[in-house]
């Protein structure tokens, strides 16, 4: 994903699609309960928002996001769901608005960022189009919860081929936030993507495979489903642990999502 353009042209498109679901909702629905324990709509708006602040921050101020990064060290466990929750007690026509002035100042200073540049973050630092594709992988991630809370089947597009992409290359970091050695040997990824080709990630003839739906890989991914209830199939020890442990979001490791009619 070197071009920054097509990833935040992708991210803008997904944006815009979120925005579809919460720009009509009543102030009562904003308050309805998603898949996030705790998280309401307004969570997860607020959450993008929030996000969106820091990583405009950290593509062109240093020093606050420096700031922002020693207030989440502070509170690893804490920070994520304090800036949703501090952003979930805005009126909803307010969040709304920050969040849609924010992810498109956003959209101005990654696309300024000249190329090769990288910028600090959460996890390692990122180039524009790899912190786009973060912001995308995000903000499906977070649709999705939304769009299951309000009883809303979205068809996946093609834009998941970001996800699946960061999914794939975060692959070590799963192992690191957890303090487990990574493997040593690349894994062969072959995902059936929404118009049925197949994207391919890692040689072949690799040992530890994983084959399936692309959009099942997102999800677990993403941790929106629990591994037993995708059709992924792993061939190798190593490649089915990591579907246990798979995230492609920097921070600490999340508790993931219990299986469907636990």
């Amino acid at each position: 994903m070197s071009d920054p353009v097509v990833v935040l042209d992708d991210l803008r498109a997904e944006s815009d699609e979120v925005d579809l679901l919460v720009g009509e909702l009543s102030q009562e629905r904003w308050g309805t309960p998603t898949p996030a324990p705790g998280w309401t709509v307004a969570h997860q708006i607020a959450h993008l928002a929030w996000t969106d602040r820091a990583a405009l921050l950290a593509a062109t101020d240093a020093e606050a996001f420096a700031a922002e990064t020693a207030k989440a060290l502070a509170a690893p466990d804490r920070f994520v769901d304090e800036g949703a929750e501090e952003g979930a007690k805005l009126p909803p026509a307010e969040l709304l608005a920050r969040w849609r002035e924010g992810r498109e100042q956003l959209q101005e200073a990654l696309r300024a960022v000249p190329p090769g540049v990288r910028f600090p973050w959460y996890g390692p630092p990122m180039s524009a189009s790899a912190m786009a594709t973060a912001r995308l992988m995000e903000t499906w991630a977070h649709g999705q919860d939304i769009a299951d809370a309000l009883g809303v089947v979205r068809a996946p597009t093609a834009r998941l081929r970001h996800v699946a992409w960061i999914g794939h290359r975060a692959r070590d970091y799963a192992y690191l936030v957890r303090g487990l050695p990574a493997p040593t040997e690349p894994f062969r990824m072959e995902l059936v993507a929404p118009d049925g080709q197949v994207w391919v990630y890692g040689p072949e003839g690799a040992a530890q495979k994983v084959t399936g739906p692309a959009l099942d890989f997102c999800l677990l991914v993403t941790q929106r489903v629990h591994r037993d209830d995708t059709a992924l199939v792993a061939e190798g020890p190593d490649a089915e642990h990591w579907l246990t442990i798979a995230q492609a979001f920097a921070g600490p490791a999340g508790p993931g999502r219990a299986p469907e009619g636990s």
